[in-house]
């Protein structure tokens, strides 16, 4: 799953290279996208990064005119971070490379395959949200696979 995970950021990035955005900037813009004016603090807890790193990138982002800083109607000392029309198109054009690759990665898996897939890495995801979210973090060992067989392709005896 890593191996899978780390190709498909860097196949992404491939794809987001003519249009001068780096991973760190994409995973700001599309986070913005579906939470748009959030405060930076709160952006970076949920990114988790440093403040001082998220700020570097909302810098170079706002320079790029993809994101404007506003002041909180409710409070002035705080900013929220929002998308400009230039961010927006930009959120568009990952989407639109996001779908042209995940095609390619899928390519030659059914319908229901898609659909299989789509399920088991929900539950993978569910499961790893719910041992993140527990006061004790340990994992449990499973009894080992009595033959080769019966052992996941994953293991590495």
């Amino acid at each position: 799953m890593h191996d899978v995970s780390r190709l498909r950021r860097a196949v992404f990035d491939e794809f987001m290279k003519p249009a001068g955005v780096t991973r760190s900037q994409w995973w700001v813009l599309a986070h913005l996208s579906r939470r748009d004016g959030m405060i930076q603090s709160d952006l970076a807890e949920v990114l988790e990064l440093g403040k001082a790193a998220l700020g570097k990138l909302v810098d170079r982002l706002e320079a790029s005119r993809f994101i404007a800083r506003r002041p909180d109607p409710a409070d002035r000392r705080v900013k929220r971070i929002h998308l400009t029309p230039d961010g927006m198109r930009m959120v568009l054009t990952m989407r639109e490379q996001s779908d042209a690759m995940s095609e390619r990665i899928l390519t030659g898996l059914t319908v229901q395959q898609r659909r299989d897939l789509t399920a088991m890495l929900d539950r993978v995801k569910r499961n790893l949200m719910s041992i993140r979210s527990s006061r004790q973090p340990q994992l449990q060992t499973a009894a080992p696979p009595r033959s080769s067989e019966e052992r996941p392709s994953w293991t590495s005896t």
